[in-house]
């Protein structure tokens, strides 16, 4: 009887009006949920709220959500509804229940953005367990190759794993992280990384004081792929060692060159599938950016504050399952970055036509965002669009010029804008910083013209501008470098280091933790700050055109990054002129070694000297896109992205290097599609921090 009564209750909640001031202009009708609580783990619920708003609207509606006895955390950022009648009504969006059981509360907050008034409303929902003994319980999720474990509480100071294998077969067990234990709640993973239509066993393992319990086994037979999905398939090259400590290959396939939308897959090191996503989960294409060790970041189509954009205007974060954690869009960034004072991050659909000069916009995320910097905050690379005066970067239209630029912006842990980067902002007296002048062109002048699928989307080129904007910068990966690669427990704090390919640079940003200043410390890279230590003869030592730029060893090195060298195989020759890194024209490479390198570089900063480690020939040209990655044995990973001249296949490459070379032997190849960036893990709780 007190379990329905409760439940009555907060269905009378969910259901009533909130109360508002009275001089308040924005009221909350209604927030409901699609199932009543309580509900048991393993349940989806979809939220969805209602709210009135005296003045014109539109009105913004932000959702979030605290675990029992947790704080709020967003989930979903303000993203405005739809009028309907005199009600405006907010995006629905779907709660999975993964985490504990006990009493969650779900907030939501309507905001008219025009007059700064807002309402919120909050009710608490019962999510309880599915167990009705002392043994685990396994569900399926919806993808039919994950699951959820549910293991009975542990005790305080303990700590749980998932242990878990096929019940027939060679394939090594895997292991989840270990969690801390709440005596006061149930434990739940998500189990991930298992083949199609195959059976597993799974036992959870306590750990208290080091020694390990072993709990009771279950079974747990996942689906078959679906057929309504085009599968990517791989073959191998070269075969992987059978000793290879590495299992898993999770690859990004977004691929823009083609439009195949392929689902991001996870493989074994022989290419069969292990995990995947749907490319259209959530509704948008994915650009899966990194993984995280509960899943992986995204930049998606979705809708945001111009209705009439959906390209890349949202960044997600989903668990292996694919269910969303938290969302924010372009929207709302804009709206942060111009109260924390940034003049360029305004919307584009508010621009006049034609832009006069100087007027400035965010147009979408691209590229990279990244986990990894310290109390859980997260950086993502958007795009800002500037218009210069006629002529700038020797451009010959004789119209005022677009110039696409980048902006790196950090958020807390809520997804919330705290501190950013600017490339357009003045220094010293002029446009752009000083290390890095407007003036300075694309080193192959690449600009773009109208029906460039390798360009951003662009919002401010049109009538009255130059028809090809600059692509100046061309931005594509973020690495927080903790304390200056100085070994932990040093409290340090530490900088930004961007990849800009356009440039042929790689650059460190000084950012402090949130206190720099912004400025560019360094530029790496040809004509750079740094003397480059040619130790093995190479007729062009430097990267260009470089991807997935980082320092391993949790920042203590080597540097390591994919050179796809375009500009290598292709030198400019003026504004305008690139060929695309096409081998055979304007060539500044031997015969055969018009390919892609992998690297990796030791460098001094107080001498500014930069040493080759590796610069690994891998036998094939990616004109675009690319990763690299130290690995634990030593070994290197590289992918390369897309193979004009084969078919844009992609290359999965793991190189053993031969002591006294600046190269080594490729002890793994798989082939696939096109792809974006690719890493190689002993499974998919274990991403790189690179």
């Amino acid at each position: 009887m007190q379990i329905l009564a409760v439940r009555v209750w907060l269905l009378i909640a969910m259901l009533a009006p909130a109360c508002a001031p009275a001089n308040a202009t924005v009221g909350i009708v209604s927030l409901r949920s699609s199932l009543a609580s309580p509900q048991p783990i393993g349940a989806t619920i979809t939220w969805s709220a209602q709210a009135t708003d005296s003045n014109s609207g539109p009105l913004a509606f932000q959702f979030s959500v605290a675990a029992p006895n947790g704080p709020f955390l967003m989930v979903r950022d303000f993203n405005p509804g739809t009028l309907s009648g005199t009600n405006w009504k907010s995006l629905p969006f779907a709660w999975a229940l993964t985490g504990m059981d006990g009493i969650y509360r779900v907030r939501v907050v309507a905001k008219d953005f025009t007059s700064g008034e807002s309402a919120a409303h909050m009710v608490s929902f019962t999510v309880s367990s599915p167990l009705t003994g002392a043994n685990p319980v396994v569900q399926p999720t919806r993808n039919p190759l994950v699951a959820l474990f549910t293991a009975p509480a542990c005790p305080a100071g303990s700590s749980m794993r998932v242990f878990f294998e096929p019940h027939i077969g060679s394939a090594p067990a895997t292991t989840t992280n270990w969690a801390a234990c709440n005596p006061a709640a149930t434990m739940t993973f998500e189990i991930a990384g298992m083949y199609p239509g195959t059976a597993y066993n799974l036992h959870a393992q306590v750990d208290t004081g080091g020694s390990i319990a072993n709990g009771p086994t279950v079974g747990f037979t996942t689906g078959a792929l679906p057929l309504g999905i085009a599968f990517p398939t791989f073959a191998a090259v070269v075969p992987a060692s059978p000793s290879d400590p590495n299992h898993v290959v999770l690859r990004s396939l977004f691929n823009a060159r083609t439009g195949v939308a392929y689902p991001d897959v996870a493989t074994d090191l022989s290419g069969s599938i292990i995990w995947y996503n749907d490319p259209t989960d959530q509704g948008g294409v994915t650009m899966m950016t990194r993984p995280v060790d509960t899943g992986f970041l995204a930049i998606q189509y979705g809708p945001a504050w111009d209705p009439g954009v959906q390209v890349y205007q949202v960044l997600r974060q989903f668990d292996w399952a694919g269910n969303l954690i938290r969302e924010t869009n372009t929207g709302i960034l804009q709206q942060e970055l111009l109260a924390l004072g940034a003049v360029d991050a305004g919307p584009c659909n508010t621009v006049p036509s034609p832009p006069p000069v100087g007027a400035a916009c965010l147009g979408i995320f691209h590229h990279d965002a990244i986990q990894t910097l310290p109390n859980g905050y997260s950086a993502v690379l958007v795009d800002i669009e500037k218009i210069f005066p006629a002529g700038t970067q020797a451009d010959t239209s004789g119209l005022p010029v677009d110039i696409v630029g980048d902006m790196i912006v950090v958020l807390n842990r809520n997804w919330q804008a705290v501190w950013y980067w600017d490339s357009f902002d003045p220094a010293g007296g002029g446009n752009g910083y000083p290390q890095l002048p407007v003036s300075r062109t694309a080193v192959l002048g690449d600009v773009c013209p109208v029906g460039n699928r390798a360009c951003l989307i662009l919002f401010l080129r049109g009538s009255g501008v130059s028809p090809s904007a600059h692509d100046w910068l061309h931005a594509n990966s973020l690495y927080y470098w903790p304390h200056d690669g100085v070994p932990a427990p040093s409290t340090l704090p530490g900088d930004i280091i961007w990849s800009s390919r356009h440039q042929d640079w790689v650059m460190k940003i000084d950012y402090k933790d949130g206190a720099g200043t912004g400025d560019i410390l360094w530029r790496m890279g040809p004509s750079g700050d740094f003397n480059f230590e040619n130790i093995y003869g190479d007729p062009w030592p430097w990267f260009s055109h470089q991807h997935e730029a980082g320092i391993e060893n949790n920042g203590a090195g080597p540097f390591t990054v994919f050179e796809n060298g375009n500009t290598r195989l292709s030198p400019p020759s003026g504004p305008g002129s690139s060929t695309g890194g096409v081998p055979g024209l304007g060539s500044n490479c031997a015969p055969n070694d018009c390919n892609s390198r992998g690297m990796s570089l030791t460098f001094d900063e107080a001498g500014l000297q930069v040493t080759p480690v590796l610069s690994a020939n891998l036998g094939v040209y990616s004109d675009a896109m690319g990763g690299a990655q130290l690995l634990a044995d030593g070994n290197y990973f590289f992918m390369a992205a897309i193979v004009p001249a084969k078919s844009f296949d992609s290359y999965d490459i793991e190189i053993q290097p031969a002591s006294g070379t600046g190269t080594g032997p490729q002890v793994l190849n798989l082939s696939g599609p096109p792809g974006y960036r690719s890493w190689l893990m002993p499974n998919l709780y274990s991403p790189p921090i690179t």
